[in-house]
């Protein structure tokens, strides 16, 4: 579908469906009586995404899922920490992208940002995306950001710790190792994460320097508007935009 087409679509598409997401105006709710929620504990083992190709393109920064030849590009920007995020990860679109990732029509490409720890303190973003990359490196990314959306902390928990992070890894069959342990606690991927951050707030452009907020989700180079992202939060409204697109039919 050519530019003009898709992103005509995408405003029919999105008409009505007001802003949600984690960014520039996100301002956290206060803990009940001062003390932060508890974190919850994980579920059981997780069966992520059939086996499909992931790979780091030649920015450095994006991590891409997917058949390269698929006809239907979805770039995502996530914070690991953003519960907005979460809802989409888990009962917004995102299991529609992921049905159209296995049939090879759809391919996603991840910007991976850590805002929210200058904003709600900790190190728990940086933390998860440090522990992505090397999820990546052992050719388990998509099964473990699955996982680690699946048993999010609460957003005013700094709950992404080493600990965590390696329970989480040990339901991903052939993650956990001394390689991808020893990337976890040293930070190993620092580089990454600050670089992936950096790309993140370019993305806002001089509109929103800071980033343009969590999801946020461009399809085929044209980005859902800010202001009607909750077209990401509508499972069939995303399975129609992916099917028009070219990405299959709707389920």
């Amino acid at each position: 579908m050519r530019r003009r087409g898709f992103a005509a679509a995408v405003a029919v598409a999105v008409v009505g469906m007001s802003a949600v997401g984690c960014g520039n105006r996100y301002e956290p709710p206060e803990a009940k009586n001062g003390e932060p929620a508890v974190m919850a504990e994980a579920g059981p083992a997780y069966s992520g995404p059939a086996d499909v190709p992931e790979r780091l393109e030649a920015d450095g920064t994006t991590i891409t899922v997917g058949d390269p030849g698929a006809t239907v590009t979805v770039h995502l920007y996530e914070d690991p920490r953003c519960p907005v995020c979460e809802e989409f990860e888990s009962a917004g679109g995102a299991p529609q992208l992921r049905a159209a990732t296995v049939r090879r029509t759809a391919k996603t490409e991840y910007t991976l940002a850590s805002f929210l720890d200058d904003r709600l303190g900790g190190k728990g973003s940086e933390k998860a995306v440090n522990a992505l990359r090397a999820a990546l490196e052992a050719g388990r990314f998509a099964e473990y950001h699955d996982m680690l959306f699946a048993n999010q902390p609460e957003e005013s928990v700094d709950g992404f710790t080493d600990a965590y992070l390696l329970r989480l890894a040990g339901r991903i069959h052939g993650l956990r190792g001394p390689a991808f342990d020893s990337a976890v606690r040293t930070m190993k991927y620092r580089s990454f994460v600050t670089a992936s951050q950096k790309a993140y707030e370019r993305a806002g452009g001089t509109e929103d320097p800071q980033g343009p907020g969590t999801p946020t989700a461009e399809i085929n180079d044209v980005r859902i508007p800010a202001e009607n992202n909750g077209v990401l939060f509508d499972p069939d409204v995303f399975a129609l935009l992916l099917s028009k697109f070219g990405a299959g039919p709707v389920e």
